[in-house]
């Protein structure tokens, strides 16, 4: 169990409202993004099936949010991704990444419009450069929760999710979700990865930039 303060309403003093300056790790996400080389390996009936995608990330900076004594920064974020011969959505999605300096966590909240939802966690130092979330079926505080049919013919029964800012400025990500298929004896890695490069940079609420 974390070792919370007695006081759970008592907002911080003095908090610094420049996001940017306190994102920690996730300070070089910020902005959009776009990759070419995506590649996704998801289930078919005949088998796995290995498909390659472009990817439009936007991620802006959000004002500094509170729970009582706890302070986030971070990234509201919208993925959008099509194949490559297709206009079609290919997938969406909708979350926001946050940091908290105090105890080093990473969070990743994730909403898919397939009736489907994850929250992911892990810690970082404020200057790493890769950093992993992770969540699991069943987890109280890091989940997954899905529609009645996904968990019947799609559970997705684990979540990891690799970042790794690159020295030329790119960064990427690595991802695994594992699925439980219907008729499959084993568990199904439905994995993803793709580099970005930067197409545009961020914008912060400009009310919040202190004089």
């Amino acid at each position: 169990m974390p070792n919370f303060p007695d006081d759970i309403y008592t907002e911080p003093a003095d908090v610094d409202v420049d996001t940017m300056r306190n994102l920690g790790p996730l300070a070089p996400l910020a902005g959009t993004w776009e990759g070419v080389k995506g590649v996704d390996r998801h289930p078919e009936a005949d088998g796995p099936l290995e498909e390659p995608f472009v990817e439009r990330y936007d991620l802006q900076p959000i004002d500094p949010q509170t729970n009582g004594p706890q302070l986030l920064y971070g990234l509201r974020y919208h993925v959008h991704i099509n194949r490559p011969s297709e206009r079609a959505t290919f997938h969406d999605q909708v979350g926001y990444w946050l940091w908290e300096p105090a105890t080093g966590t990473v969070t990743l909240t994730l909403t898919i419009p397939r009736a489907q939802i994850v929250m992911a966690a892990g810690t970082a130092a404020a200057d790493a450069k890769t950093f992993t979330v992770a969540a699991r079926l069943g987890a109280l505080d890091y989940g997954t929760l899905s529609s009645p049919f996904l968990n019947h013919a799609f559970q997705t029964t684990d979540f990891r999710m690799t970042v790794t800012v690159n020295p030329d400025g790119t960064w990427g990500y690595e991802q695994d979700t594992v699925l439980k298929v219907k008729g499959l004896a084993e568990p199904f890695h439905h994995t993803d990865r793709n580099t970005f490069t930067r197409v545009a940079a961020p914008t912060p609420n400009p009310r919040m930039r202190k004089d």
